[in-house]
């Protein structure tokens, strides 16, 4: 299993590449994201209480990562058909991505796929305009990371870009 890395993706580690289907276009790609900041978000499961809090508190503060010029996407294994509902029923105005074929490969390639419950882990991760991870975070599982670590990591940028 050669080339899979173990453990979150550090800050300075180039974006793995993806391309998977989302609920706001046919597909979203590391190419397609570059030029702004991204926010991906991995979270275990559509529905799920944690998940639908920490869901819906980045849909409230999403004028504040735009703010920062960055795309908000949540990712987990669900397929696009549970993304629709789940997306509708919240009304989240950001795309999830399915990564369900195969089953966690984007998940595995950032180092955030929990191979016994076969879900992501719930991860953060800050990718600059160039598609390099400029801040990243494994929360426990039961745990809503909140927003602050993702403000505070868009505000590095933004500082580092005007020194």
């Amino acid at each position: 299993m050669s080339g899979i890395p173990t453990g979150i993706l550090a800050a300075g580690t180039q974006a793995p590449d993806f391309d998977l289907p989302s609920t706001q276009n046919n597909s979203i790609s590391l190419d397609s994201l570059k030029g702004k900041a991204s926010i991906l978000v991995f979270y275990p499961g559509d529905f799920t209480t944690v998940c639908s809090d920490q869901l819906a508190l980045y849909n409230e503060v999403l004028p504040m990562f735009e703010e920062h010029d960055a795309q908000l996407i949540g990712i987990s294994v669900d397929s696009l058909n549970s993304h629709y509902s789940f997306a509708e029923e919240r009304n989240f105005s950001f795309p999830l991505l399915a990564d369900d074929k195969p089953l966690g490969e984007m998940a595995r390639n950032f180092g955030v796929f929990d191979e016994n419950s076969q879900t992501c882990d719930r991860a953060l991760f800050v990718i600059d305009a160039q598609g390099v991870i400029q801040w990243s975070y494994l929360s426990p599982r039961g745990v809503n990371p909140g927003a602050n670590g993702i403000l505070d990591a868009l505000e590095g940028m933004k500082e580092t870009s005007h020194e």
